[in-house]
């Protein structure tokens, strides 16, 4: 007796286990596994264009929904005053040409007072040394001769000081030319700077003031991307992050779209985390885009990490932890591989032949 009632329980145990535990057997079929990643659409390259400067908004170029080019006009800004600054500049910059090389120049007139100076300083020079050497034979006066020699040196000097003069007012008006010119620049810069042009050939998506707002340089004035081409930005958990790389397949369900699938490739990879949310930006581009999108369509994603056409399965339900199966032998450890939302790949630790139990939750 005293080894009968030991028996019994294990025996009970087991019918027991059996009747409530589900028993299945390992399969074969293809297995996929994937990160997965919630999807918005963009158009490529868009951006947000903002004012360099602070005003109030005079016209609007465009309509939400046009097509533009590179250096299309978007928005005007008020620009009176720069305006003005910009043909002063311009009259300044035309009266320095003028100065410097034109018919007018300041210049011109000192070259001429040089050549006058140097026919005055050949005319004295030769007077000085004829009188000189009537000098040097005790022929003339004294006065005569030092009068033709101040007048030699006299003009000497005055020719030295108009080569000085030009030397040094060529340097200034080349000077007062380049500011100038730099501030004509500026003043065109200024200019450009209350209108707002298109950066790229696309379409306008938003305009996000009206005439008569101020616009400042802190908000967006409107939203540019391209109008033929669309990327599809998807987040991705941080503990997912290392498994991506460039090239990778990625299936899309878009909202809008029920439940078709797109295909696309992951072109790009964000190394920065959006602390946040703690996820990463990813894009992918699609192999066959849908005939309409829009910015903002929302979806879900799958990017294929791996993929096998034919290895053995078991349902996620059936693990105990994160490695181990009921049989009936017990606790059994075995290896795994690929999973999916529903099923992992088991390497080693059990056959096809082998059952297993539902474990009790």
């Amino acid at each position: 007796m005293k080894y009968l009632f030991p028996i019994l329980f294990v025996f009970l145990g087991l019918v027991s286990c059996g009747d409530s535990t589900e028993k299945i057997f390992p399969e074969k079929m293809p297995l996929t596994e994937s990160v997965y990643a919630s999807a918005t659409v963009q158009p490529d390259s868009l951006y947000q264009a903002y004012s360099a400067v602070i005003g109030i908004l005079d016209i609007i170029w465009v309509e939400e929904g046009d097509e533009v080019k590179k250096d299309d006009k978007i928005l005007q800004i008020i620009n009176t005053s720069p305006e003005l600054n910009m043909k002063n500049a311009q009259l300044a910059l035309q009266l320095a040409r003028e100065n410097y090389g034109g018919n007018a120049a300041i210049l011109t007139g000192i070259l001429d007072e040089i050549r006058a100076a140097e026919l005055t300083y050949k005319n004295d020079s030769i007077n000085y040394f004829r009188q000189k050497n009537l000098w040097d034979q005790n022929i003339g006066s004294k006065v005569e001769f030092d009068n033709r020699k101040l007048a030699y040196e006299l003009s000497q000097n005055n020719l030295k000081l108009l080569k000085r003069k030009y030397d040094r007012t060529k340097n200034e008006l080349e000077t007062v030319l380049q500011q100038a010119e730099n501030n004509y620049k500026t003043s065109l810069t200024n200019s450009e700077d209350f209108t707002i042009t298109s950066k790229i050939n696309g379409k306008v998506y938003a305009l996000f003031k009206e005439p008569g707002e101020i616009v400042n340089t802190m908000e967006p004035v409107a939203s540019v991307g391209q109008s033929n081409k669309f990327v599809v930005e998807l987040l991705v958990d941080e503990v997912d992050i290392v498994k991506l790389t460039l090239g990778q397949k990625v299936y899309i369900t878009l909202d809008a779209y029920n439940s078709e699938v797109f295909e696309a490739v992951l072109e790009k990879i964000y190394p920065r985390k959006d602390e946040r949310s703690q996820t990463f930006k990813v894009e992918a581009l699609f192999k066959d885009p849908p005939a309409t999108l829009y910015p903002g369509l929302s979806g879900e994603g799958n990017i294929i990490i791996a993929e096998k056409k034919e290895t053995l399965t078991i349902p996620k339900e059936y693990l105990v932890g994160e490695s181990k199966v009921i049989t009936e032998e017990g606790e059994t450890e075995i290896t795994i591989g690929l999973q999916n939302l529903d099923r992992v790949e088991v390497l080693q630790g059990i056959n096809e032949n082998t059952a297993i139990y539902r474990p009790e939750r």
